[in-house]
């Protein structure tokens, strides 16, 4: 297992209000920000909110889905976890990189444990029902790049600037290591 796939990274989106869904997708459709997620955690094992798996119409092999419900069934090649914690380890476990890519309540939890943030901030503010958590702090963090696309929104017909960053954390959280005991006998 290479050293790069020990590393916990999140991805995401968020508009100029702080936005990142609305009906179980997002608020914009701007085709080549969607590409560009889409390209980034290709071939990663992903760790996910059960709300936003929910939403997607394609989810690879090595996704972890994160559910208090026991019972859920997820699809082929996808992972039913109990805690974030226990995702992250088992993605880990693949060898692959690991993408956190949300919703909301994933990232925040995920968040100390992410040596990586890749951000796309879509300067225009969109109408939403789920934002990104206020407690996620980035003032630590340290840009390792960025470049910024104007690129069409759909819904709207107009050019949207779009910043893509990538931000490292210098001191993330080691996973917590799971505790034997805890497993049924």
């Amino acid at each position: 297992m290479g050293k790069d796939a020990l590393l916990i990274s999140a991805i995401g989106a968020v508009s100029a209000n702080g936005m990142i869904g609305l009906d179980g997708w997002l608020p914009w459709d701007i085709p080549e920000e969607l590409a560009y997620f889409e390209k980034t955690v290709a071939g990663a094992a992903l760790l996910i909110g059960r709300l936003t798996y929910e939403s997607m119409d394609v989810v690879p092999e090595d996704s972890f889905i994160v559910s208090r419900q026991s019972d859920m069934v997820v699809r082929e090649g996808c992972t039913r976890v109990a805690s974030v914690e226990e995702g992250l380890r088992r993605a880990q476990a693949t060898g692959k990189p690991v993408f956190v890519i949300g919703g909301a309540s994933i990232y925040a939890a995920a968040w100390k444990y992410c040596h990586r943030f890749w951000l796309t901030r879509i300067e225009q503010a969109f109408h939403g029902d789920s934002s990104f958590p206020e407690t996620v702090d980035l003032s630590g963090w340290v840009v390792e790049r960025e470049h910024c696309r104007y690129l069409r929104e759909r819904k709207t017909d107009t050019d949207v600037m779009c910043r893509f960053f990538v931000y490292r954390q210098n001191n993330p959280l080691s996973l917590p290591v799971p505790d034997c005991n805890s497993f049924g006998a």
